[in-house]
């Protein structure tokens, strides 16, 4: 079995790209500018937004956090999208979900502007990736992606079952799988909380990305042996004898599932760390994009 590192991944795709931001400063050009805006103080997007904003320090981003109040009016996180749409210093920004009951999280992704959405949430990114055309992928698939790739895993005539169908995850990984080229070619099987059976369906995986957020949910006997295994789960569970009171866990039953697994991502440390680095090799590239259209 071998443990598909994101976090060391993760680090060496941030100094890749520090490398380019060097390049863009020693040119004189601006370097890449990262916002990221925040509604209320929901303890796992305060945790996910420090961490973002200490990544760009780390790699010499810009940052910009705008942190909003919990009762913030959907109006006026709309003026505050529109005013970042419109500011030429920021390349690229996120809205941080989940957002408040009384905000329409659609109409907020839709009023992002698509040359800026590094979250890849906006239909027309969405619909571009499904088209195998130039988009920006959501960082969390497109780390996965390349998380697959830099552990050589093949998945060319492979058969991927994913679990877990939301626009953010299981979705997009389904498309990217199955693409044409390079790193996917895959065949694959969404699946989902209503899908009668799955266990006959993981058995037949040669890949299982499981994104359904149900803690220990894939079992030692829902797997074939040598199957890649990746788990995007990633849950509090409430603990008192810790001392944050909780502790993190994925979908994946991982003590007994590694012992079959040929690969298989830890939790925490594995898709999480990547979805931070490709959040900034989006930017990066929103940013060259820019510089390209200027030349």
């Amino acid at each position: 079995m071998t443990l598909l590192n994101g976090k060391e991944t993760a680090n060496k795709i941030k100094e890749e790209i520090a490398a380019e931001v060097a390049e863009i400063k020693a040119r004189g050009e601006k370097v890449p500018h990262l916002a990221a805006v925040l509604v209320g103080n929901d303890g796992a997007s305060l945790t996910y937004v420090g961490s973002k904003v200490r990544s760009c320090n780390r790699i010499g981003f810009e940052s910009t956090l705008k942190h909003l109040p919990e009762d913030t009016t959907e109006e006026a996180l709309l003026d505050l999208v529109a005013e970042l749409n419109n500011d030429p210093e920021i390349d690229g920004y996120i809205v941080q979900l989940p957002l408040p009951k009384h905000i329409d999280e659609q109409k907020v992704l839709m009023a992002v502007d698509p040359d800026k959405d590094v979250d890849g949430f906006h239909p027309t990114n969405f619909g571009k990736m499904a088209l195998n055309m130039e988009s920006f992928i959501p960082a969390t698939p497109y780390g996965i992606m390349e998380l697959l790739k830099r552990y050589n895993v093949e998945t060319e005539g492979k058969h991927a079952v994913v679990i877990g169908r939301s626009n953010i995850v299981g979705r997009p990984m389904s498309i990217l799988l199955s693409r044409k080229g390079k790193g996917a070619n895959a065949t694959v099987t969404l699946t989902h909380s209503r899908t009668k059976d799955i266990k006959s369906m993981t058995l037949q995986a040669d890949i299982i990305v499981s994104a359904l957020g149900v803690p220990g949910f894939l079992k030692e006997d829902m797997v074939r042996e040598g199957a890649v295994i990746v788990d995007v789960g990633i849950t509090r569970v409430p603990d008192a004898s810790r001392e944050r009171g909780y502790y993190i866990t994925g979908d994946v039953d991982f003590e007994n599932v590694s012992k079959k697994a040929s690969f298989i991502t830890p939790v925490p440390g594995g898709v999480g760390p990547m979805t931070i680095a490709m959040l900034l090799k989006n930017t990066l590239i929103a940013r060259k994009r820019k510089l390209g259209s200027k030349s």
